[in-house]
């Protein structure tokens, strides 16, 4: 199945601030997402069944990308730092509903 991926205006703002480096990787992650997005590790939403995350390193941080599959569309919700814990995850999520 071929998916159109979509994505917030939050993570367009987030990846805007990355160098080139860490575009090119979150990028090449993006494409292997297009080929299958149920690959990486899904988590848990109050609003959505389909969420998924995929862990990064990036300038010595760990980061989340988090994407919700809403048949036929992939969304890039946001660019998740791993210290706040998920707590502001649901806030993020509820941007989807304008997309």
């Amino acid at each position: 199945m071929s998916y159109n991926i979509k994505s917030l205006n939050f993570f367009k703002k987030q990846i805007k601030k990355l160098d080139s480096k860490s575009r090119k990787l979150i990028y090449d992650k993006i494409q292997l997402i297009k080929q299958n997005p149920y690959r990486y590790k899904k988590i848990h939403s109050k609003k959505y069944s389909r969420v998924f995350r995929i862990r990064f390193n990036i300038f010595g941080k760990e980061v989340r990308l988090i994407y919700v599959i809403i048949e036929p569309n992939l969304v890039l919700v946001c660019l998740l730092d791993r210290k706040k814990d998920y707590k502001d995850l649901e806030k993020y999520l509820s941007g989807i509903s304008k997309v």
